[in-house]
């Protein structure tokens, strides 16, 4: 799923760069330019490590989602505020929100991945402190001291 909305962000990005015309670059709407192109920096890396095999961490992904996510915000922002002036087509402006809308899910799911395992981490460091003063997994809860061996023939 999450290389459907890569290639599709890299695509729209793609076609907006080329079909920008020139008039707009000097009248101040280069600024969407710049946003893209970083887009497309962004997806091509995420590209890179799909294609290289080897599975961003949860961490990695969310940052670099995060990334991604708030650049859409930016440009979406930009290409709203400034659709008339730079000639910027509707359905350009709907498809980078939907697509951003994406990746936002796809950037959630790898942060709520990152808070499940840092709460796992917590909750194993908490029973190996607690597990450490007692070396027989409880006993001074069960019977109010140290657990006793038998003395004596079996």
């Amino acid at each position: 799923m999450a290389s459907g909305v890569i290639a599709t962000m890299g695509l729209a990005v793609a076609a907006f760069i080329d079909a920008t015309p020139a008039r707009a670059q000097a009248s101040g709407c280069e600024q969407i330019q710049k946003l893209l192109q970083e887009r497309q920096t962004i997806v091509a890396s995420l590209n890179a490590s799909q294609k290289a095999k080897r599975k961003l961490t949860p961490q990695q992904a969310c940052g670099t989602l995060g990334k991604l996510v708030s650049n859409g915000n930016a440009a979406v922002k930009f290409a709203t505020d400034n659709q008339d002036w730079c000639q910027i087509p509707a359905s350009f402006i709907d498809g980078m929100k939907a697509d951003n809308e994406k990746a936002s899910g796809i950037r959630n799911q790898a942060c709520n991945a990152v808070k499940q395992q840092a709460e796992m981490m917590r909750r194993a460091q908490k029973q190996a402190q607690q597990g450490a003063g007692n070396p027989f997994g409880g006993a001074d809860a069960i019977t109010g001291g140290g657990m006793r061996i038998p003395q004596g023939a079996l």
